[in-house]
């Protein structure tokens, strides 16, 4: 090995573009401003979903009745801030005078805040935004949706089954769209050994609200 593989191996480090030293501390500074809004808001529930559907879709009136029921329980609702069912949530805990909170993301498409969250914070980074949807949380409500809904559900089973978090209550709603999913877990990963038969556990399917609502409180109350 000649002199200069020697070099370029023991001070890599000194390679580090300063654009990317000072993205570390715009990384922290987010994770600072998370913590300090969002420390006094538990108990709050994450409410997930498409921000494709409209309002008269039947995704959007239920999320805004569970909103309501959560609001009307002194249950937060931590939403990630942008339309569809993250707002049919906010707009549920705001009609009903509860705490609305949304925690949104810079995209350069589809996500600009909704008008129901009574504070919005603002993340230009996926994985800090998740910490907070998480680290806040005492449930998951998570309706049909498309990959960013995905993400969250798969990182929030990631952290409960290798026991990071505590497991709190995962409730997929409406059935009908995750059976399939749930059908290729128990086929695919559990039959090829890939997770074990009882890591499904932590997955709850409940499309009734108040069904939902009492998994919640009676999670709380342990």
């Amino acid at each position: 090995m000649n002199n200069n593989n020697i070099k370029k191996e023991q001070y890599l480090i000194d390679e580090i573009k300063v654009g990317d030293t000072w993205r570390m501390f715009k990384i922290l500074s987010e994770f600072v401003e998370g913590f300090e809004n969002l420390s006094d808001i538990e108990p709050a529930v994450s409410v997930f979903g498409s921000a494709r559907v409209k309002e008269d879709h039947n995704d959007y009136k239920k999320a805004r009745l569970m909103g309501s029921m959560l609001a009307d329980n002194g249950i937060t609702v931590l939403t990630g801030g942008g339309p569809g069912v993250m707002e049919a949530a906010n707009r549920g805990a705001t009609e009903a005078g509860g705490q609305s909170i949304g925690v949104n993301i810079e995209l350069p498409f589809e996500q600009k805040p909704n008008p129901y969250a009574k504070k919005v914070i603002t993340f230009n980074y996926f994985f800090v935004r998740k910490v907070m949807l998480v680290k806040y949380a005492s449930a998951f409500v998570i309706f049909p949706g498309g990959f960013g809904t995905m993400d969250e559900l798969f990182e929030a089973m990631t952290l409960i089954q290798t026991r990071k978090i505590l497991p709190f209550p995962l409730i997929l709603v409406e059935k009908d769209y995750w059976s399939g999913m749930i059908k290729w877990l128990e086929d695919k990963m559990v039959g090829n050994n890939f997770i074990g038969e009882s890591d499904l556990d932590i997955i709850k399917l409940i499309d009734d609200p108040s069904e939902i609502l009492d998994c919640i409180k009676n999670f709380l109350k342990v």
